[in-house]
């Protein structure tokens, strides 16, 4: 009979297509792993690796398997859900993703409201790109994830909780000529600094700043603290979530920040999770939380920078 762990050893194969690394993820060694692999591949009576020189490549077959297998390890996970729902809300594990560029701006003051509301959860934390929290929702590793709204997956169902605007963020001794500025041209600047590629933030910047003409730039950051300090430097400009206001700006000799008129360029936060699972309660209940702790986290910055002028300079 094919088991469960069998088949997570396979999802994993199948994600890093390397014996190795699958093995390093499963926390077992790699001939333990082969060997249930080829045990799988025999009650299947097919082959579902081809093994390469440089690696693995899945066949055909294997492909197929490797979707069914995510569909049984999910209904698997929701089935555990569903034996352990309480009356009792966000009691037990919870394994909650967030993207990096909420994950420093919401949970430091999320987290102990949720410890002292529900002294019972078990949160464990995931910060990785949109991609990987959403592969790790469809494959069952997360239970729902805090990240950038909308998602197009079927598969997942969504809570929006904060609409979160950008604001523009320019050296201090840029800030009367910026001030002076159409909000096009100064999203036009050529040294606007973006995160590096795989950042939904990236996309967002860039989606706001398309009409300008904005193109691929020479410089991608990891991490947004890098590109505020840049920014503080002198280097460049940014566009600038407002969540994360409270945390990057330090010194307000350094840097202006200007908002982008009406209507503002924004992103929206929410919670998303497969839409198989039982515990909506628990995610309501957990937004509920993230929202509080959002709206505190920006509520006294509102009104403090200018609104970016339109063609007229201070």
């Amino acid at each position: 009979m094919i088991t469960l762990k069998q088949l997570r050893y396979f999802l994993a194969l199948g994600r890093h297509r390397h014996f190795g690394r699958a093995a390093e993820e499963c926390h077992v060694s790699q001939p333990a792993l082969s060997v249930q692999i080829q045990e799988l591949e025999a009650m299947l009576g097919v082959a579902l690796v081809e093994r390469r020189r440089a690696g693995i490549e899945l066949t055909p077959m294997g492909m197929e398997i490797e979707a069914r297998a995510r569909r049984v390890m999910t209904e698997a996970a929701d089935l555990m859900d569903f034996a352990r729902a309480r009356t009792e809300t966000l009691v037990g594990t919870l394994r909650l993703g967030v993207i990096p560029s909420i994950a420093p701006y919401v949970l430091p003051a999320a987290l102990p409201l949720l410890q002292r509301r529900y002294p019972r959860l078990d949160l464990r934390l995931r910060e990785t790109l949109t991609r990987n929290l959403v592969a790790d929702l469809i494959d069952g590793h997360l239970d729902v994830a805090l990240l950038s709204l909308p998602m197009d997956d079927p598969a997942l169902e969504a809570l929006a909780l904060h609409d979160d605007a950008f604001v523009l963020a320019v050296p201090a001794a840029r800030a009367s000529a910026t001030a002076g500025l159409e909000p096009g041209e100064a999203l036009a600047a050529p040294d606007l600094l973006l995160l590096e590629e795989g950042h939904c933030l990236r996309d967002q910047a860039l989606a706001v700043c398309g009409t300008a003409g904005i193109g691929a730039r020479r410089y991608g950051a990891s991490s947004l603290t890098t590109v505020m300090r840049m920014v503080a430097n002198g280097y460049g400009s940014t566009l600038l979530p407002e969540i994360a206001v409270p945390v990057e700006v330090h010194d307000s000799d350094a840097l202006a920040l200007f908002r982008l008129g009406d209507p503002e360029p924004r992103r929206v936060l929410g919670l998303t999770w497969r839409r198989t699972s039982p515990r909506r309660a628990d995610f309501e209940a957990l937004g509920a939380v993230m929202a509080e702790a959002i709206g505190g986290a920006v509520g006294g910055n509102r009104g403090r920078w200018p609104v970016l002028g339109l063609g007229h300079a201070e």
